[in-house]
């Protein structure tokens, strides 16, 4: 699963306000490291807001929400893949394709999307991705809809892979390799079995848990001088 998140007007109130606490720590930061750090910070928010959709005039954000039937649920569920020109995500949602094509909507920028479909058996579906990895092309990005599934097609504006789809995951997974990537060998197969002991079942967690205490007892018996 990706990580998501849409940002509403109060949440971009927050990133501003952010912004400017970020501005202050940089005026009075005397480190390098420390100016670095606040550096890059004030950069990821200013592309933040940047990217934010632009706000929709009061009367039309009140003519769809009236117009919005049953209650509304996140889409979290998706499969991607690309091509050279595009990067395609694929959702299933049973039945879409019976609906008039008006009610499946798609919003682009140039670094974000969010999909809404409309009164889909009484609910209606929403999905935004902000933070793209790479600029798309507005103008050549588009929605299809088939059985069972919307498909996005947003056009990368380089022809060039993409690793993932959000900024956010790019972090999360260079910190993840920044964790395993230490000098000492063993301190990364720590790492390792950290991460799989907080992500695994309890039978992975007994496993780990045994070989550990197996471990330490080996340890503890090499220890032992032999005359004893």
């Amino acid at each position: 699963m990706y990580l998501m998140y849409t940002c509403d007007p109060l949440c971009l109130n927050q990133l501003q306000k952010d912004l400017e606490e970020v501005k202050k720590l940089l005026t009075n930061a005397t480190r390098k490291r420390v100016r670095d750090v606040l550096v890059a910070e004030k950069q990821k928010l200013e592309l933040e807001i940047k990217n934010q959709p632009p706000p929709k005039p009061k009367d039309v954000a009140e003519e769809e929400k009236s117009s919005l039937g049953g209650y509304t649920v996140k889409i979290n569920n998706y499969g991607w893949d690309q091509s050279d020109k595009f990067v395609k995500i694929y959702i299933s949602l049973n039945g879409v394709q019976k609906l008039p094509a008006e009610n499946v909507q798609v919003n682009f920028t140039e670094r974000s999307f969010d999909l809404l479909v409309k009164n889909l058996n009484g609910k209606n579906y929403t999905m935004t991705f902000n933070n793209l990895l790479k600029p798309i092309s507005v103008e050549g990005s588009s929605r299809k809809i088939k059985t069972d599934m919307v498909l996005v097609m947003c056009k990368k504006k380089r022809e060039e892979k993409w690793d993932c789809l959000t900024q956010v995951e790019k972090e999360s997974k260079e910190k993840e390799k920044a964790a395993y990537d230490t000098a000492d060998p063993s301190e990364g197969l720590m790492n390792i079995l950290k991460k799989m002991y907080a992500e695994g079942d309890d039978e992975m967690k007994r496993t780990i848990n045994k070989a550990w205490v197996e471990s330490r007892e080996k340890q503890y018996k090499g220890d032992i001088p032999m005359d004893i």
